[in-house]
Formats: C-alpha cells, structure tokens, sequence
C-alpha cells in the first residue's frame, strides 16, 4: 500500500492527467445539446410572444417592437436570476440558457449579487463587468470594425 502512494507521489504531470481522464465520467453530449437546444428554443419562443404581443396590443411595429422585447426579456432574467432560478434552469439546459440578451443579463445580476456585500461602487460597480467585460469590449470593436467596412463600401443607410 505505501508503494502505491509513492507511485502516485512520483507521477508526472501527463501521467497523472492520464489518468484522471479515464476515472473523469463520460459526458453525455447528444442530450446536452438537445436540452440547450430546446432551452434556448424555448427564449426565443418567448421572445417572439413578446415581440407579437407589442405589435398587436400596444400598436409597435416590427420596427420598434424589439426594443421593449428586449427590455422585457432583460427583466425577466434578473427576476429569476435574483430569486436563484435562472442558475437551475442554467443547470439543466447547459448553453441553451446563454441566448445573449438573456445569458449576458443573468452574468451581470449575478456577479452584482456576489459582490453586493462589499458595497455599491467597489463591490457592485467595480465588479459586475468582470465577467461580461469582454462581450461589451469585443462586441463594440465589432460593431466599429463593422461600421468602417459599411462606411468604406458606402453599404450604409441612407
């Protein structure tokens, strides 16, 4: 016995990620994405009943109807993120739940929530955006890269 826990004390780095890769149980990808695929079916269904309901109830059209969709679909996330069922949804669905409006305003309530505690400014403010920090960085050098080609091949709107 304490032969074995020498072996394992004088493993190498390989060796030993070897060997917790066939201990590691297998993951059951199909189902993960049929569950992530119905999850995020699911929102976008959701969406889109939003979407008709501002059309058809409050008189938006299709143009400006997306805009309070979106704000809705925000609400709801942190709503459910902030009473701790978005993260079991989350859980089940996998990548389903990250649809970008909802999974990006669930990132930002939760780790507004983690840091409340340190306060306003340095726990929520200073510490909301580290996750979702990238999307908004990379997201706005897109759509910059992009207005520049638009503006250059004069494709934009008139």
């Amino acid at each position: 016995m304490a032969t074995k826990a020498k072996q394992k004390m004088t493993w190498t780095q390989q060796e030993y990620q070897a060997f917790a890769k066939k201990k590691e149980p297998a993951r059951p990808v199909f189902r993960n994405c049929i569950r992530a695929f119905i999850a995020g079916g699911f929102i976008c269904l959701i969406g889109q009943f939003l979407m008709e309901m501002f059309i058809h109830w409050f008189n938006f059209t299709e143009k400006t109807a997306g805009n309070p969709t979106v704000a809705v679909l925000i609400l709801i996330s942190v709503i459910l993120t902030s009473i701790g069922v978005y993260d079991k949804i989350a859980q089940w669905a996998g990548a389903g739940s990250a649809v970008p409006v909802t999974g990006f305003a669930n990132s930002l309530c939760s780790a507004a929530l983690e840091h409340k505690s340190e306060g306003f400014v340095l726990g929520v403010g200073g510490n909301m955006f580290k996750l979702a920090g990238s999307v908004i960085v990379f997201g706005t050098v897109a759509a910059f890269v992009v207005g520049i080609v638009h503006w250059l091949l004069g494709t934009g709107v008139k």
